[in-house]
């Protein structure tokens, strides 16, 4: 049964996995509210949507770091919507972010900052609402902290905690604060990277997982796709920090 008078705010449109759930939410009939960057490219994803699927879609233009513009730009969506999503990420090069405050800070921002206190905004119009679902995509990265990734991880982590502290403030509100944690997701992003497949989920599988949990019962609070990696950082989180710092990961 498709969805009707049902709105999604969708930040980060022009990601493969943003791209991926617009699409899914849109094919189950609700009204799109498209955000990124690059006006010309949330368009072009918001024309092939409604191409594809026939849903009311609007595209806007917002970088997420530029924090200054989100209370003025939240004015400008009507109506309120049902569910908002920011599936917005920076991988980033941790070598890079090693050397160069700048890109460090540009990862910790893109993954933390922008995203929390965007969805901070939301949070609170909902809360005086009464309802509303918010959907927060962190990631194992931030799980535990890896020399291969720790700014990007360090950023995560970051945003799960404030996910976890929202979903605590507004457990009597009326208003469902999810986070997600794809793990490896074969995606521009991680393009050139050897994935191993038993972990890797494709980016449809994702925004069915997003849906199936916000719009639906399948699932809790905090969601892995792939269910594996459950068992798999629960191992992770509980080696002694002795042995941990030894390990190459």
């Amino acid at each position: 049964m498709k969805a009707i008078g049902k709105t999604l705010l969708l930040i980060g449109a022009t990601s493969d996995i943003g791209r991926a759930t617009a699409l899914v939410y849109a094919e189950a009939g609700w009204d799109i509210h498209l955000v990124g960057r690059r006006r010309e490219l949330v368009q072009r994803e918001a024309d092939d949507i409604v191409t594809r699927t026939g849903a009311v879609v609007a595209a806007h233009e917002l970088d997420i770091l530029d924090t200054g513009r989100f209370e003025e730009f939240l004015s400008t969506v009507s109506p309120l919507p049902d569910t908002a999503i920011c599936v917005v990420g920076e991988l980033g090069e941790q070598a890079r972010a090693e050397r160069e405050l700048e890109h460090a800070a540009m990862v910790m921002r893109t993954n933390f900052e922008g995203p929390a206190l965007m969805l901070g905004l939301l949070a609170s119009r909902f809360a005086a609402r009464g309802s509303g679902t918010i959907v927060g995509i962190s990631s194992v990265a931030g799980d535990r902290g890896r020399g291969s990734n720790y700014v990007y991880g360090a950023a995560k982590a970051g945003l799960t905690a404030f996910l976890s502290g929202l979903r605590n403030r507004l457990s009597t509100a009326g208003v469902r604060v999810l986070t997600i944690k794809p793990g490896f997701v074969r995606t521009r992003m991680t393009d050139g990277m050897k994935l191993p497949p038993m972990l890797t989920a494709e980016p449809a599988e994702v925004a069915q997982r997003i849906f199936g949990v916000a719009d639906g019962s399948k699932g809790g609070d905090v969601v892995y796709v792939r269910r594996i990696w459950y068992p798999l950082m629960a191992i992770i989180r509980g080696i002694p920090e002795p042995i941990f710092k030894r390990l190459r990961l």
